[in-house]
């Protein structure tokens, strides 16, 4: 089999219906459209959500707390992560992303204390957690932020 000799399935692939070319067609004049109205006119069309008039659900539902449009989100790493690192490696943002530890920076890298470290790594990071830098200065390494 070559690429030219590929077909598509029988019966996966139909005409576009073609509306409005007469009356012969089944689809001429108002193009299955109907008489009149808001959906026989071009762009009669309501938005997403709108219910006829009545107050919308999105409108009904009680709006709670607060979002910070300034928050700052961390790619979040484990100290058990830090594991498949060699002894005395310099650990990086950019050494996280090449190794597929995280896939996005995102605002920094932060650090907490799941797991254990059980290998001496100098360890430099936008943020970590408390727990987490007693457990790499317990393994010998060193901690410093960004």
């Amino acid at each position: 089999m070559n690429l030219h000799e590929l077909k598509a399935s029988e019966g996966s692939r139909r005409n576009r219906k073609r509306v409005g070319r007469g009356t012969s067609s089944g689809q001429g004049k108002t193009s299955g459209r109907g008489q009149k109205g808001q959906l026989a006119r071009s762009g009669g069309k309501t938005r997403i959500g709108f219910e006829g008039g009545q107050m919308p659900l999105f409108r009904r539902m009680p709006k709670r707390g607060f979002k910070n449009i300034n928050r700052k989100e961390y790619a979040i790493i484990n100290l058990n992560d830090l594991n498949g690192f060699d002894e005395g490696t310099e650990v990086t943002t950019e050494l996280l992303l090449k190794s597929g530890v995280i896939k996005k920076e995102l605002a920094g890298v932060k650090l907490l204390a799941t797991g254990e470290l059980t290998k001496k790594l100098s360890v430099k990071v936008a943020k970590y957690s408390a727990a987490a830098k007693e457990a790499v200065e317990a393994a010998g390494g060193s901690i410093e932020v960004l």
